[in-house]
């Protein structure tokens, strides 16, 4: 569909430049003749890849280090990146003009349903990611049109309007944060997806775990009785039991046990059956065969960066599992490993870095069982460390890092980079990190 003609001659205001997919949402809009400002805290040297990419645009301001409540006045549009607090003084500004407020993956929700194109959502603490891939992966064996967004890097939606049609399968990954525009706009997925719910983001959400199951919750507050919602086992009695009256959808329930146990996945760990029993169930509400998505699933290689195999030295494996921003993350790539014959006792742990506030004690508890545990400097890191060997010692840099931990190595070994916090500081994100990482250990020549 064209959706630039609603976007002429509109005053919009983006906050958020950012580095990962929204340079490309911004591009859209300025070809389609929108008079955009670009507000962004970040300075002009930080955002210099993003300002490279739009510099032939004309119709483009920008507010860089700062935000000017200026910028929020007199707009047609707000475009609010994820992350934005949620007392944003610049937003409240908005919206006391009335100025409608959106997110990039709820404006291209709210334009594919127009195209009457089917609309799948995915969220969860853990394995959203998992499960989107797993699901486009199924969605394009069996030959349908499908167009992969949300927490995908380098990835733009509104310019794949123009693919949409009313065959079209729209799979969108939604955190938190991007299902906050979903709740402006009172829309949901027709069909929905939650997979996992821990405590996450409370640096973000003041320790408020209600206010995050909230944001969270609008991928079905919004269904109609027609629509689909599966949850998973591990987080259904809390959404049932907070929002069960409120849930008007086809509602399933499902776990690892409703994947069949003769199918086999390269990629190990129960969590990972989990995720696939998810796809499974996705798959037969838009009338996939299990024909299909077992080939798609059992041919499923994993996503980047979740505990993905990157390399064998010398006898020693090396797993990236840069997307583990949580203790509970860690603990099941350490359980995933350890059911496929890696021993604890074998492992070299590589964590460490910006603290969300999460309870760690279950996995401080646990490292006592790994060979040897290399931190990465930062203040979640400077939380634990007391708990830990006096001789652990804390690395400024990943390369150094990466280096004891391939020295604490002997053949046989494991060494498995699972942060367990957020990147922030010492990385631009969770995807910098793990590239850093594994182009630090395929240079590695020891």
């Amino acid at each position: 569909m064209d959706a630039s003609a609603h976007f002429r001659g509109k005053k919009i205001t983006v906050m958020g430049l950012g580095l990962l997919g929204g340079v490309g949402d911004i591009a859209y809009l300025a070809e389609s003749g929108a008079d955009i400002i670009a507000t962004d805290l970040k300075s002009e040297e930080e955002l210099r890849p993003s300002l490279d990419v739009l510099k032939e645009f004309q119709n483009i301001r920008y507010t860089l280090g700062q935000h000017d409540p200026a910028d929020f006045q007199g707009r047609d549009l707000i475009i609010k990146a994820p992350s934005t607090p949620l007392d944003s003084i610049y937003i409240a500004e908005a919206r006391k003009n009335g100025t409608p407020v959106s997110m990039w993956a709820a404006l291209f929700a709210t334009f594919a349903r127009e195209a009457g194109a089917t609309i799948i959502g995915i969220t969860g603490t853990r394995g959203k990611s998992t499960v989107t891939a797993m699901i486009v992966a199924i969605l394009r064996a069996d030959g349908k049109k499908v167009i992969e967004g949300g927490n995908v890097q380098g990835t733009s939606v509104l310019p794949q309007l123009a693919n949409v049609t009313a065959e079209t399968i729209i799979v969108l990954e939604l955190d938190s944060w991007k299902l906050q525009g979903w709740g402006d706009a009172r829309m949901s997925p027709n069909i929905a997806v939650f997979t996992t719910l821990y405590q996450d983001h409370l640096n973000y959400y003041k320790e408020n775990t209600d206010a995050y199951l909230a944001d969270k919750a609008n991928i079905f507050l919004y269904q109609k009785e027609e629509d689909t919602l599966i949850i998973g086992k591990q987080c259904a009695p809390t959404i049932i039991e907070k929002y069960g009256e409120a849930i008007e959808s086809k509602t399933l329930v499902v776990d690892e046990i409703k994947l069949p146990d003769t199918w086999v996945l390269r990629i190990p760990g129960m969590h990972n059956r989990y995720d696939a029993a998810l796809a499974l169930a996705t798959a037969r509400a838009v009338g996939v065969s299990d024909d299909i998505s077992r080939k798609a699933l059992e041919s499923f290689r994993g996503v980047p960066g979740r505990l993905e195999l990157i390399a064998e030295k010398r006898g020693v494996k090396v797993y990236n599992d840069t997307t583990s921003t949580t203790p509970e993350a860690t603990l099941a790539a350490l359980a995933a490993l350890s059911n496929v014959g890696h021993d604890m006792s074998n492992i070299v742990l590589i964590m460490g870095g910006a603290d969300k506030g999460l309870d760690m004690d279950v996995l401080v508890a646990k490292l006592s069982e790994v060979k040897k545990v290399v931190l990465l400097a930062g203040n979640g890191t400077d939380r634990i460390k007391n708990a830990l060997p006096s001789d652990t010692t804390i690395y400024s840099s990943i390369a150094d890092a990466m280096v004891a931990a391939m020295g604490a190595t002997e053949p046989g070994d494991t060494v498995l980079f699972s942060p367990a916090f957020t990147s922030f500081g010492m990385f631009k994100n969770e995807y910098d990190r793990g590239d850093q990482f594994v182009a630090l250990v395929k240079n590695h020549q020891a």
